[in-house]
């Protein structure tokens, strides 16, 4: 299994006398643990392609694309035309949903553990997890939540603690970006989603 993981052991809180509602940015992120883990027990039988199908309306569901798409192009965004951007937005979607079909590819057994404190940041939350296996070390794997037409959205990856995802593919995007412009950006984006890594 090829996933680069994430998350903190949930630690069990004693029961309170009048029990609080469970943030809700907690169930995004549940939503996308179960639709990783329905896609992991699919495995090779369902093919990439297979997997891509069933795990697609899961990030639809758990992700922002369009915001995440905008913030990692950054200000060049602005400068792009319509048309670029919904382009943009559909190659970053299927970017996106190659790399989680591509590396969620086997169940060995894996759980996902989410910490239920909600750490609110601003104007965002970010919601810590773990992903193990049977005898494997847990990865940790954080997501940064903003709210979106009245639903906690996911904006951002961190894999162990520290690694933006967003902070990354800013990076990587600006260099195209600034040779190439959208043309050259969307290419990056069709090439890197035909063979995912």
């Amino acid at each position: 299994m090829k996933h680069v993981l994430f998350l903190a052991a949930a630690l069990a809180a004693p029961a309170a006398v009048h029990a609080q509602a469970a943030d809700p940015a907690l169930d995004t992120v549940h939503l996308l643990d179960n639709g990783l883990l329905g896609i992991m027990r699919a495995g090779s039988g369902a093919g990439l392609a297979g997997r891509a199908r069933q795990i697609g309306p899961v990030i639809d569901r758990a992700f922002d694309i369009p915001l995440m798409t905008r913030l990692s192009v950054g200000p060049a965004w602005n400068s792009f035309s319509a048309s670029d951007q919904q382009t943009l937005v559909s190659a970053f979607r299927a970017l996106t949903v190659a790399q989680y079909a591509k590396n969620f590819d086997a169940y060995g057994g894996e759980r996902f553990n989410v910490v239920p404190q909600v750490e609110t940041r601003g104007i965002d939350k970010l919601v810590r997890t773990t992903l193990g296996g049977p005898g494997d070390t847990p990865e940790v794997l954080n997501y940064r939540l903003r709210q979106s037409g009245g639903q906690w959205k996911i904006i951002d990856v961190y894999y162990r603690n520290a690694i933006s995802q967003l902070a990354t593919r800013r990076s990587d995007f600006a260099a195209v970006v600034a040779k190439g412009g959208a043309p050259a950006l969307i290419q990056h984006l069709n090439r890197l989603a035909a063979n995912p890594k």
